[in-house]
């Protein structure tokens, strides 16, 4: 066995979601959940099958993150990924209806930071060991940090204004 270390390439004033899911439904179900979640919405989904014909099935109401959904799951390379590309929202906005999806096993990440995907790879195939999501840690925040992170949920509108 091998593992790897996957980067993978989020879209500028992008955010991904990256999950085990289980079904084909999966990228019609997301789908659903997704265009349900706001009229703003623009997102792709793509799900890569771990048999039959192994394809990667995606959908989207944004071409463009549809495809490079699809190419975030290709570079992975695992059976049974989905990953979910998002603009004008963000993961707080919908991860709890994703993970209340049936066909949903998990969720490694929702994050717009530098991510690499740790995979295991066998003679079988590949699979998802983790994630490393952003930076480590440079410190513990103080009290300017505190004020700041206060403003930034406000401007966000995610706290009201006060």
């Amino acid at each position: 066995m091998e593992f790897k270390t996957i980067r993978v390439q989020i879209p500028d004033g992008a955010n991904v979601i990256l999950g085990q899911t289980h079904f084909i439904k999966t990228a019609e179900d997301l789908y659903e959940i997704l265009v349900g979640s706001s009229p703003q919405i623009k997102f792709g989904v793509a799900f890569t099958e771990a048999s039959g014909p192994c394809l990667v099935r995606y959908e989207g109401n944004d071409s463009e993150l549809a495809g490079q959904a699809v190419s975030i799951v290709q570079s992975i390379g695992a059976g049974h990924v989905f990953a979910i590309l998002l603009r004008d929202a963000f993961p707080i906005n919908v991860l709890n209806s994703v993970k209340m999806c049936p066909e949903v096993c998990r969720i490694y990440c929702a994050t717009a930071n530098p991510l690499e995907v740790v995979v295991a790879e066998s003679e079988q195939g590949r699979g998802i060991m983790g994630v490393i999501d952003g930076s480590s840690p440079k410190g513990v925040e103080q009290d300017a940090d505190k004020a700041a992170r206060k403003t930034l949920l406000r401007n966000f509108g995610y706290k009201v204004k006060g």
